[in-house]
């Protein structure tokens, strides 16, 4: 009971200590002066409208360069401003209103197209709209109101960026903790596969998702680290960051570029459970160490070199009785075993070597990119108006969402209008919140919407019933109103639980009929909710099947690439190219993609789910395909190799035409290029006649000389047998995929 209660103080301090939640305090902050200041000068109505522009302009406030953010948020300032004085001239006229409000909805949406801040920004001018009939400063004509709205989000941006000129680091350190221990959670995942024999397929989709998570995450830290390392050059803290964030990158594809045959292993290794538990135990160290790594970088503690140096001995220790263990089994579990082992030996190597990083104990410079280069990494996004254009079309899910949100919320306007709900803004409002171009998360939103609400509505009815003091009731609001936009993007419904209290107690103050107020919150929480989640279902519904298999085409497309950079660099060698890398990072961000989009549909309906089994195995064959390829390459960057035969480039090329077919197999009409076989078949019998030419002799070596310290002959033999197996595997995944992808009918 102690531990548990130990570790709520933790995760509750670790929230606080949170990103999410320092910003949600500069918001607090910058509404609480605005409102607070005018009220003093007896000009409140000001305040509040100051207070909108606050509220309107933060969701634009995510993480990226100086420039960008800055720009994301006056952007969403002025469109905000500039969508109150619209609607506040129109409201009058119900005629010109209501095909303005679905105008404006589907323009403003639209703008979705150019990437999530663009996204966020647009969220800015739908808030705006709803907003602008809440009629909270109808002392204020439109245009006063327009720029007042400016202001507060002027206000806000000043605030935001005092907070992080006092703490510069403070995003970077938290999403590079965050990173560290979504890694770590990762790699107990799989220590858990070892032994849980009854609940690996669980596993395997929750691997599924920590990858996708891990992609998004490395995507992010690679944006901001590269981002602050051009704005403030080459320092040691960001030379330690982007050294930190390789080793972690590093972490994910060497855990990749080893799968573990599990079902030979349950079959080898039945007997001896206690030496999976071993390694379970290991992995688990390695993880927590990561872990502890996380929380030394979120509070900034110093572990001592003492600290360091002892946990370095344990990990040795548990490493060598291990080892002791494998060298006293037979031989088809040592091999097993042994592959494990040097995996795990890797690994624990490069959290030594993060360890080392952190705390200056390097004992090699590594050399970084150049910031031109550098910058390749980051995913650029293009505002061009080309892009207006090409998704202006049913094919494009941001227009069908676009024009479907449109709508909807002019039937929720229509209905609060119809019934004279009193703030039947609300309805549109918990639209514009909860629809999503997807029905998944729509639907999970609205689940959370309504059961927030509910609870919040219980919670406040307690809490008025008992409480009659107007201070009260504000501080409760700001606290509340805090606590809500913290915890939007953590965890939604207790965010919905907050947002009603806050709204309850701000209304408490400007209406005495508070049980009014509340019960229509949640009649219009149901209401809205309800709209959002039929509309998505009735409405050009864009299913996760119409739109996966572009994405395993990406993802398909992208492995391909990486092949044929596998092989430039075995062909020759060399320092490793930026295209190398590039090539790596797209193939795991596609299969990122590619494992959140399956889980997206896993959260439709039934009826849409009929190829939910040939469509994972899909998913799986290019998980498999691309651990695979990673294992090849780490094998060739880590080691000193031969020059490539003719062989391996005949199998290069059979498994690319392999992995073409597969994609072409996904088309309507599929055209197939043809394969010669009989040529690979030669290739795989010349590999395989080299290597037995190699463990000849080698054999003949050990016979001439038992103590022939002489290994050469050795490492090539370990490389022919690599390479051979490991090109052997590609082909059998890319024949299986290409299989798969023409049987595999997409509904």
């Amino acid at each position: 009971m102690s531990n548990k209660i130990t570790t709520y103080w933790e995760d509750f301090l670790k929230y606080l200590r949170s990103t999410d939640f320092s910003k949600a305090m500069v918001l607090t902050a910058a509404i609480a002066s605005a409102v607070g200041i005018f009220q003093q000068l007896g000009h409140l109505e000001i305040g509040v409208t100051l207070a909108m522009g606050v509220l309107l302009s933060s969701p634009s406030d995510i993480p990226g360069n100086f420039r960008h953010r800055n720009a994301g948020v006056v952007l969403a300032a002025l469109l905000a401003g500039t969508v109150s004085v619209i609607i506040g001239y129109a409201a009058p006229y119900l005629w010109l209103v209501l095909p303005l409000i679905g105008i404006l909805m589907f323009g403003i949406a639209y703008f979705a197209v150019y990437g999530f801040r663009a996204s966020l920004i647009a969220f800015s001018g739908l808030f705006a709209i709803v907003l602008s009939f809440a009629n909270v400063s109808t002392l204020i004509v439109p245009w006063e109101r327009g720029l007042l709205i400016v202001a507060g989000g002027l206000w806000y941006l000043t605030l935001s960026n005092l907070w992080g000129f006092i703490h510069p680091k403070h995003h970077t350190e938290k999403q590079l903790a965050e990173c560290l221990e979504l890694t770590a959670k990762y790699l107990k995942t799989r220590a858990h596969l070892l032994t849980q024999t009854n609940n690996r397929e669980a596993l395997q989709r929750e691997l599924f998702l920590l990858q996708s998570d891990l992609s998004d995450k490395h995507e992010a830290l690679r944006n901001l680290i590269i981002s602050n390392r051009r704005a403030s050059g080459n320092s040691n803290y960001a030379r330690k960051r982007l050294l930190i964030f390789i080793e972690l990158v590093d972490v994910l594809e060497l855990a990749m570029a080893n799968p573990v045959d599990y079902k030979k292993m349950d079959e080898v290794l039945q007997e001896d459970q206690d030496l999976l538990e071993h390694f379970k135990k290991l992995i688990k160290k390695i993880a927590y160490q990561l872990d502890e790594i996380s929380i030394i970088i979120e509070k900034k503690k110093k572990a001592s070199v003492k600290d360091i140096s002892y946990y370095l001995k344990s990990v040795e220790e548990d490493f060598k009785a291990v080892q002791n263990l494998i060298a006293s089994e037979n031989t088809e579990k040592a091999f097993l075993l042994q592959n494990l082992f040097d995996y795990l030996e890797k690994q624990g190597q490069k959290i030594n070597t993060i360890v080392r990083i952190l705390h200056n104990l390097e004992t090699q410079k590594t050399r970084l990119m150049k910031n031109k280069e550098a910058s390749q990494f980051i995913t650029p996004q293009d505002y061009s108006p080309d892009t207006l254009l090409e998704n202006f079309n049913f094919g494009s899910p941001i227009f069908r969402h676009s024009l479907r949100l449109a709508i909807v919320v002019l039937v929720g306007f229509s209905v609060g209008l119809y019934f004279s709900f009193d703030n039947a803004y609300w309805i549109i409002l918990t639209i514009v919140v909860i629809m999503r171009p997807n029905y998944g998360l729509t639907k999970d939103r609205s689940k959370q919407r309504i059961i927030g609400t509910l609870i919040g509505a219980v919670i406040a009815i307690g809490l008025v019933t008992v409480i009659k003091n107007p201070v009260i009731y504000a501080i409760l609001g700001l606290f509340s109103l805090t606590l809500a936009f913290s915890l939007i993007q953590r965890n939604y419904r207790t965010a919905a639980v907050f947002i009603t209290l806050s709204i309850v107690f701000i209304y408490s103050l400007l209406q005495p009929n508070v049980f009014n107020v509340i019960q229509f919150r949640v009649v219009d929480t149901l209401l809205g909710a309800g709209l959002a989640a039929l509309g998505n279902i009735i409405l050009w519904p864009t299913w996760e099947v119409q739109n996966i298999k572009s994405v395993i085409t990406a993802s398909i497309n992208a492995n391909i690439k990486y092949l044929k950079e596998i092989d430039s660099f075995y062909r020759d060698k060399g320092r490793l190219p930026t295209s190398y890398k590039l090539s790596r990072k797209k193939a795991f961000l596609e299969m990122g993609n590619l494992s959140a989009s399956f889980q997206r549909m896993t959260q439709e309906p039934k009826l849409k789910q009929k190829d939910l089994d040939p469509i994972y195995k899909l998913v799986g064959l290019n998980q498999t395909f691309l651990s695979a390829l990673a294992s090849l390459g780490t094998f060739i960057r880590n080691h000193e190799t031969t020059a490539a035969s003719e062989s391996f480039n005949t199998f290069v090329q059979h498994i690319c035409t392999n992995l073409k077919n597969a994609r072409n197999g996904l088309e309507d009409n599929p055209s197939f290029k043809p394969v010669d076989k009989e040529h690979t078949q030669k290739a795989a019998s010349s590999l395989l006649k080299h290597y037995k030419l190699l463990l000849a002799k080698r054999e003949q070596q050990l016979k001439e000389s038992p103590k022939n310290t002489d290994n050469k002959v050795q490492v090539r033999l370990q490389e022919a047998q690599l390479i051979s197996s490991q090109l052997q595997w590609l082909l059998e995944i890319s024949e299986n995929l290409k299989k798969c992808s023409s049987q595999t009918k997409f509904k």
